[in-house]
């Protein structure tokens, strides 16, 4: 049972009730309380999960009262049973208030089977057989007692739950990092994730509280100040943790620099806001301006926590609602929290405070450090001089620390010191991802390539999406992802999307800058939008280009030769967003492309030589289509097709020559009403979004073969179906309750 996972577990929790904590922890003290039980403590109070632990009581009250209360106000018990957790009746006597509990108010109860297994705990055997040996020598005229607790371990241990000897080599700051991650997931969504070794957080926090006063019922606005990889957002999202139950609407709104470069990003921040605050699905706003009266008007008067994290212009915080000078429409108590690298902004804002985050002292860079490199709080004995010399390097920087300690885990003597021969180099220079590109450099090829590729284009993508695309490209992309995720070099949020550290970023682009610092068309990849203008202008791209992006959603629109494309014979990644492109198509094509995004795009119809034959997706959402392509090469790679708020398309093509087509996207193109026959025959397709095609009728009979299984491949996996399809269903059902009434009635 222990080796199961803990979904169903969390199947019947009632999430509304209102918890005193999250997680109530029971163990035996003087086995793990140092060990053990502290990492797992001090986990979950780092990522945001209010953990009760018996230490907090306080001296001369009724400990069992306050004990019993806490139990009952923890929606969860973690039960940590080690092998003397049976000799302290205290233990038993909790055990059995938590098995109560857990049947009058159906709270959860997680069992930890710390180096001990679970038969020996159900059935009592082992130590836990001389412990109750004991117990019944000395309770000999309180059977009932005594088999009370028999009764509570046998099922407690029949619940599913940890073992520690299942995990990988008995890692322990991995098994606690696999707690925290599936109790994270399953407590209510408000939790953000926070560091996985929240170390110096909690310190930061109580700093910054004195800054915020909760209590005041003034609208407070408060700065967070520091240079990039200093634990702005960390601390940030540990602020919005502790605090956001005591507002009456709350939103963390992350990326805020990167969300504003794309297309209508500062709309996106709008309904991002309102949807967070006032807990509904995404609201729609049309434009910046309607969008801020939107806001002042549903917002007005609400006490809220909103965290706007990394901005980097005053704009930002406009189109917010936010602004130095009337913030009227806050309710009374309402706090802004704002991380910045720009000081001279927060004094723009006239912020009532600003809080200075400063580095890691030396205490708290070493354990960060080793909970990296070792997996303990402090390094091994051989290693305490290397690791001391290490955090010397990085500067108190935790970006840094993180990174190397990924880097250097399980590495032998010698390649510690070539690291830190190269950190020695390289000390005094203030450019950090000088310091961390040692981590790149012990990537393989395809490692180095994924993680450049990412950097200049793929940051903020879906990751499925990303690793298709990527294989398509000849890399085995989810293993080299994987160890980009291993070694902090990139994450995946909530949404399943690839982020990466801005300097990470800064420093992989900085390393194609690198390639040729004089001549952007001599780069593998050309991502800056000076550099992409020169290259198309002046024709300069050669075949050392891979990948090019530009986006003229925010620029006056210039036009392009086609010719520009002639020598990039190299080219697997394009994106050219809004752009136009003149002149004839025949010096397009590019037979190694595997990438085509192009929102915006202004003909009327794909050319053919834009189909080229190892095309992996292609994304031509809010283009003038009239139809997607008349003819095309047989495309066995093509896997993705988005052609979403293409508002003048009215019928899909022939999808007999994509016949390995996986995602068909078609959302709000408002004048489909017909697709092709030929959908039936796509044996792989299991994403189709029909969402607000309002004039699509019907799909064609050959969808629901069921010879070749295609409804229940789109029953099966994940899609999104048009509320057409589900209103007529209803509609259906209705009808047939109805029908089956009125007959009751007649023979009746």
């Amino acid at each position: 049972m222990a080796r199961s996972t803990v979904h169903e577990a969390f199947s019947s929790f009632s999430s509304s009730k209102k918890w005193m904590y999250d997680v109530f922890l029971s163990f035996r003290g003087e086995d793990t309380r140092n060990n053990f039980t502290g990492h797992l403590y001090m986990a979950l109070q780092g990522a945001g999960i209010s953990t009760f632990i018996d230490e907090q009581l306080r001296r001369g009250e009724d400990i069992t009262g306050e004990l019993l209360q806490a139990i009952q106000g923890s929606s969860i018990s973690v039960i940590v049973f080690s092998r003397n957790y049976a000799e302290s009746t205290w233990c038993l006597e909790e055990l059995v208030k938590i098995m109560e509990c857990r049947k009058i108010a159906r709270q959860m109860v997680l069992p930890i089977f710390y180096h001990v297994d679970a038969s020996d705990v159900r059935k009592q055997t082992g130590s836990f057989a001389r412990a109750f040996k004991k117990h019944e020598e000395d309770f000999m005229l309180y059977e009932d007692k005594v088999q009370s607790w028999r009764c509570a371990l046998n099922e407690a241990a029949n619940l599913s739950g940890w073992a520690l000897q299942n995990t990988e080599e008995r890692h322990e700051a991995k098994f606690v990092r696999k707690i925290v991650d599936e109790i994270t997931r399953q407590l209510p969504s408000e939790y953000l994730n926070i560091a996985v070794y929240p170390v110096g957080i909690n310190s930061r926090v109580q700093d910054i509280n004195h800054h915020l006063c909760i209590a005041s019922n003034d609208v407070r606005m408060v700065g967070v100040l520091g240079m990039g990889g200093m634990g702005k957002t960390t601390v940030a999202k540990a602020i919005y943790n502790k605090f956001y139950h005591d507002f009456e609407g709350k939103s963390f709104l992350a990326n805020v620099r990167e969300t504003t470069k794309q297309t209508n990003g500062e709309v996106l921040l709008q309904e991002q806001l309102l949807s967070d605050i006032l807990r509904t699905t995404k609201i729609k706003v049309d434009s910046v301006h309607r969008g801020i009266n939107v806001i002042k008007k549903k917002l007005r008067g609400l006490r809220v926590l909103v965290i706007i994290d990394d901005i980097d212009r005053i704009s930002q915080l406009n189109a917010l609602a936010i602004n130095p000078i009337n913030n009227a429409w806050f309710g009374s108590g309402s706090i802004v929290l704002i991380t910045t690298r720009d000081e001279q902004l927060l004094k723009q804002l006239r912020v009532d405070a600003i809080y200075l985050t400063e580095a890691m002292n030396e205490d708290e860079a070493l354990e960060l450090f080793s909970w990296h490199a070792f997996g303990n709080s402090c390094p091994d004995e051989e290693y305490l001089e290397l690791s001391r010399s290490v955090v010397t390097y990085c500067g108190g920087l935790p970006l840094a620390l993180e990174v190397l300690g990924c880097f250097l885990f399980g590495r032998s003597n010698i390649e510690w010191e070539s690291a830190l021969e190269k950190l020695e180099r390289i000390l005094g220079n203030d450019q950090v991802w000088e310091k961390l590109q040692i981590s790149i450099d012990g990537l393989n090829k395809d490692g180095k390539e994924i993680f450049l590729d990412i950097a200049c284009f793929f940051v903020g993508m879906d990751k499925n999406y990303v690793i298709q695309i990527l294989d398509g490209c000849g890399f085995s992309a989810e293993i080299e992802i994987k160890v980009l995720l291993q070694r902090c070099l990139v994450t995946v949020d909530d949404g399943n999307k690839l982020m990466m550290h801005d300097l990470l970023q800064d420093m992989g682009r900085e390393m194609v800058r690198g390639e040729s610092t004089n001549h952007p068309g001599k780069r593998s990849r050309v991502w800056r939008y000076e550099d992409v203008i020169d290259v198309l202008t002046n024709k300069s791209g050669t075949e050392e280009v891979l990948g090019l992006t530009l986006n003229m959603s925010k620029y006056h629109k210039v036009s392009f030769s086609a010719e520009a494309f002639k020598n990039m014979r190299s080219l697997r990644l394009l994106q050219l967003n809004y752009a136009q492109l003149s002149d004839c198509y025949k010096y397009y094509p590019m037979h190694k492309l595997r990438w085509l995004c192009w929102h915006g795009f202004p003909l009327d119809c794909i050319p053919k030589e834009f189909m080229q034959p190892n095309l992996v997706a292609v994304d031509l959402q809010f283009s003038k289509l009239t139809q997607a392509w008349k003819d095309c090469e047989f495309l066995e790679k093509f896997k993705i097709l988005n052609l979403s708020h293409c508002h003048h398309i009215s019928q899909t093509p022939d999808f007999l020559k994509l016949p390995n087509l996986e995602q068909l996207i078609l959302e709000d193109c408002e004048c489909l009403s017909e697709v092709h026959e030929s959908i039936g025959d796509l044996k792989a397709l299991f994403v189709l979004n029909l969402r607000d095609c309002k004039m699509l009728k019907y799909l064609p009979r050959s969808f629901y073969s069921y010879e070749n299984n295609t409804i229940y491949r789109r029953t099966a996996e994940p899609e999104i179906i048009s509320s057409m399809w589900r209103r007529i269903f209803i509609s259906a059902i209705i009808s047939f309750v109805t029908g089956i009434l009125l007959f009751k009635r007649i023979i009746s």
